[in-house]
């Protein structure tokens, strides 16, 4: 099975359902944040969990064009 079908095959999960998402935000998480923001020119929040980094790429790569 290649990469790309088993990536359809592994719904993506709400992160409010992740079982780690109150753990706090993982360095990879904030330095592309980080990066989104600034392109955004947004403020990035401190003390962020993963569930709400996550959230929050999603929305700033929609804003920034870098999702796509």
């Amino acid at each position: 099975m290649s990469e790309q079908e088993n990536v359809s095959q592994n719904p993506e999960k709400d992160p409010e359902d992740w079982v780690t998402g109150d753990e706090p935000i993982t360095g990879p998480q904030a330095s592309y944040l980080g990066t989104l923001a600034q392109e955004a020119g947004e403020k990035v929040p401190d003390n962020l969990t993963k569930a709400q980094a996550s959230e929050m790429i999603d929305k700033l790569q929609g804003e920034t064009g870098r999702g796509e």
